[in-house]
């Protein structure tokens, strides 16, 4: 009897030590930006790295996405309004259907830039599962916003990013 509870002891104590490694990290404000490189639809090779200086918007979106496609149109007003102010937009696709992906961008063209990431490596590095997601990241690369679904709420993105 005492065999079964040691070993249903060892069992859990393993388990408590393993679980954590097993989950996917999922980045907060305050984390720092999770490193990533991509190809815009302008051919620009983009990482992280490259807005030094300046504050990153990177939003995950798809075609298929209700509240993206929604969001859109403000994200690319706010991206106008915020053209020369240290703000940069980059918005990563995860559609794999890149036929739908090509007519949206030439449906709204977008007033930023704009990447495909059909495999979501980038989006998974974040621990981005819902779409759409944003981020605001600073100028050092560290994460002081996260927005989950559609922003409703640019007027509150303009002022965090003229704070930063």
């Amino acid at each position: 009897m005492w065999v079964k509870g040691l070993i249903l002891g060892c069992a859990a104590g393993m388990a408590a030590i393993i679980y954590p490694t097993l989950e996917q990290r999922v980045i907060q404000p305050g984390d720092s930006a999770p490193s990533f490189s991509i190809k815009t639809d302008t051919g620009k090779n983009v990482t992280e790295k490259d807005f030094g200086g300046k504050v990153l918007v990177l939003n995950f979106w798809a075609t298929w996405c209700r509240g993206c496609i929604e969001e859109f149109a403000a994200l690319n007003e706010f991206s106008a309004r915020n053209k020369g102010n240290g703000v940069v937009v980059v918005a990563v696709s995860v559609d794999k259907n890149e036929n739908l992906y090509r007519r949206f961008l030439q449906s709204t063209r977008p007033a930023f830039e704009t990447a495909r990431d059909p495999e979501w490596n980038i989006g998974a590095s974040y621990g981005t599962f819902l779409l759409p997601e944003t981020y605001v990241i600073d100028s050092k690369g560290q994460v002081e916003k996260k927005f989950i679904g559609a922003i409703d709420n640019f007027p509150e993105l303009d002022r965090l990013v003229k704070t930063l």
